[in-house]
C-alpha cells in the first residue's frame, strides 16, 4: 500500500444554520486501502462523503488529491478528482439500459447521433471485468438490487473512479449477494483502488477493513488499524462508553398490576390462539424465528389485522380494538417494523411526525394547535435526543436511528400505558441502541408496559423481565428472568430438546 494518501481531507466543517454537522474532521486514505468509516447515526458520515462528492459545500476545511489541494465546488469537481459515491438510495435511471445508465450524462455521439452500439459494447467491457450476470442492452428496472449496484460501481469504473464511497451497500442485500460484493470490493481494492466503506455492521468491518475511522457529533475519534480492531475498543470511541454499557437494564423498577392481558387472541391464520400479560413497568420480550408470527401477533392486538377470536383487557377492563385509533384511545403505542414504509410520513417535518397520533387529542374545536405541537415536538427532540437542527427538517432526509427516534417520540406524545415496540433498533447503530434503550427504561419506570418484538438475542436477553416464544404461530414457551438465555430462547423457537428446557409453559 502507498504512503502517499490519495485523499486528505483536513478539519472539514460544515453548518446548517446555527447547526454544527461536522467540526473539523480529518480523514487520509491510501490507494489500495479499504478505509471503513463508522459512527452512530447523526455523526456526520454521510455530511462528510456528500461534501467529498460535492453534493455539499463544506464550511471550513481543505481536501487535498494526491497532495495537492482540490476544491471540490460541486459533483463534477468529484468526478474530476476520480471521486464517485455510491448512495444507500441508488442513483440510476430505472426505465434506461444499463449501457445509458453507465454512461448518462457523458453519451458517446457523432454527428448529433448517439452511438448506442458502441456505448453497450463498452459497457459490456466494463460488466464483464465485475464478472456481472447482466447485459449491457438490459433495463435497470429489470435487475435485482445487487445488480443495481454492480451498475454504480461499472459507473464508477468507466469514469476512471480512483475513491470509491459505499454507504451502507448491503442494506438490501442478501448474504449471498453480499458475499458476492464483498469480493468485488477485495478485488478493486487489490487493483489499487481507495474504498471508503459506511456501515455499522461490525461484521463487515472486521471482513473487510484494513482501516477504520470513527466520527463522533460531527468530530474526528481517531483510527484504528486492522490488526487493533476489537468491539469494545469500536464501541467506546463511537459512543464514549464501554460496550458493557450497552443495555444498562434496570433491574429495580417496581412492576405493578397486569396492565395488557391477552387472551386466545387469533386471526385464524397467521396467529394462533395466543395468550399473555405485560404487568406496568415490566419490558417483556417477544422472540422467535423469522415468520413465527410476531409482528402478526403484535398487529392484533394494535388493530392492524382484524381478529377472528380472543380477547384484550387492558389495566383489567376488556376492550375491543378494532382499528389503530381504537388502540391508541386506550393507550396503546405501536412501532412498527418497516418505519419507512408504515411509519414515518417522510415528507413531512419532525414535528408533523411526531404529533401524528396526537392531532385529533390536541385540536382546539377542530383546529390544530400549533403552540402545542411546537411544544410536543420540541419535549420529544430533547427528550430522547434526536440530532436534527430544528423540527421543521423533512423526516426523509434524517439519519436512521434519528428516524426511529422519532417514530418512538410520537408513541412517547401520546402518553402511552402500554407501548408495543417491533424491532426497536432495527437498522441503527450502537449509539442510537443505547439511547432508545435508555427511554424504554425511563417508560417503563413510569409505569408503561413495553412488549418488546425483537430478532437480536442479545437485546431480547440484555433488555428483558419476562420472555414469551412464538413458534409457528403460538406462544412456545415463557422464560422468567433467571431463565433467559440465548440458548433457551432458541431451544423453545425451533423446537428442539424441547423435553429439556426450564422454561414455564403459559
Amino acid at each position: 500500500m502507498s504512503r502517499t494518501p490519495v485523499l486528505e481531507m483536513r478539519g472539514i466543517a460544515k453548518t446548517f444554520g446555527h447547526f454544527h454537522a461536522l467540526k473539523g474532521v480529518d480523514l487520509t486514505v491510501f490507494p489500495g486501502e479499504i478505509h471503513a468509516l463508522m459512527g452512530e447515526n447523526g455523526a456526520g458520515k454521510s455530511t462528510l462523503m456528500k461534501i467529498l462528492a460535492g453534493a455539499y459545500t463544506a464550511t471550513g476545511g481543505e481536501i487535498r488529491i494526491d497532495g495537492q489541494p482540490f476544491n471540490i465546488k460541486g459533483p463534477k469537481d468529484a468526478l474530476a478528482a476520480g471521486i464517485t459515491l455510491i448512495y444507500q438510495e441508488m442513483q440510476l435511471a430505472p426505465n434506461l439500459t444499463v449501457a445509458e445508465n453507465i454512461f448518462l450524462g457523458s453519451e458517446l455521439s457523432r454527428g448529433g447521433l448517439v452511438q448506442r452500439k458502441e456505448m453497450a459494447a463498452r459497457a459490456q467491457a466494463v460488466i464483464d471485468r465485475l464478472g456481472a450476470q447482466f447485459s449491457a442492452t438490459d433495463l435497470v428496472m429489470k435487475l435485482t438490487i445487487a445488480e443495481q449496484q454492480q451498475v454504480e460501481i461499472a459507473r464508477a469504473l468507466h469514469r476512471n473512479s480512483r475513491i470509491l464511497v459505499m454507504d451502507e451497500p448491503t442494506a438490501a442485500l442478501s448474504s449471498r449477494e453480499t458475499h458476492r460484493l464483498f469480493e468485488l470490493i477485495l478485488r478493486l481494492r487489490d487493483e489499487g483502488m481507495a474504498i471508503i466503506y459506511i456501515s455499522h455492521r461490525m461484521a463487515e468491518v472486521y471482513e473487510l477493513s484494513d482501516r477504520v475511522s470513527v466520527l463522533r457529533d460531527g468530530q474526528y475519534v481517531g483510527s484504528l488499524t486492522r490488526d487493533r480492531l476489537n468491539a469494545s475498543e469500536l464501541v467506546k470511541m463511537m459512543v464514549g462508553r464501554p460496550l458493557s454499557d450497552l443495555f444498562n437494564k434496570e433491574r429495580d423498577i417496581p412492576l405493578g398490576s397486569p396492565r395488557l392481558n391477552v387472551h386466545h387472541l387469533t386471526d385464524g391464520k397467521k396467529v394462533q390462539p395466543c395468550s399473555l400479560q405485560v404487568r406496568s413497568g415490566e419490558i417483556v420480550g417477544l422472540a422467535g424465528l423469522v415468520g413465527a408470527g410476531r409482528s402478526e401477533l403484535a398487529q392484533l392486538i394494535f388493530g392492524v389485522r382484524k381478529a377472528t377470536g380472543g380477547m384484550i383487557e387492558v389495566d383489567g377492563e376488556p376492550v375491543v380494538i378494532h382499528s389503530p385509533r381504537a388502540a391508541i384511545e386506550n393507550g396503546i403505542g405501536f412501532l412498527t417494523e418497516n418505519r419507512k414504509e408504515q411509519g414515518l410520513f417522510l415528507e413531512l417535518a419532525a414535528q408533523e411526525n411526531i404529533t401524528m397520533a396526537t392531532l385529533e387529542r390536541d385540536a382546539t374545536f377542530g383546529m390544530l394547535n400549533r403552540k402545542k405541537a411546537q411544544s410536543i415536538s420540541d419535549d420529544a427532540i430533547a427528550l430522547l435526543n434526536i440530532r436534527v437542527p430544528h423540527s421543521q427538517v423533512r423526516a426523509g432526509g434524517l439519519s436512521g436511528g434519528n428516524q426511529q427516534k422519532l417514530l418512538i417520540s410520537r408513541w412517547v406524545a401520546i402518553g402511552p400505558r402500554i407501548l408495543i415496540l417491533d424491532e426497536p433498533t432495527r437498522g441503527v447503530d450502537v449509539g442510537a441502541k443505547s439511547e432508545i434503550y435508555r427511554i424504554m427504561n425511563q417508560m417503563a419506570r413510569k409505569g408503561v408496559a413495553i412488549l418488546m418484538i425483537s430478532s437480536e438475542l442479545p437485546e431480547v436477553v440484555g433488555m428483558s423481565d419476562r420472555v414469551y416464544v412464538m413458534r409457528e404461530g403460538s406462544i412456545a414457551g415463557e422464560l422468567p428472568g433467571r431463565d433467559i438465555s440465548q440458548e433457551s430462547i432458541m431451544t423453545l423457537a425451533t423446537g428442539v430438546n424441547d423435553t429439556h428446557h426450564q422454561a414455564v409453559q403459559p
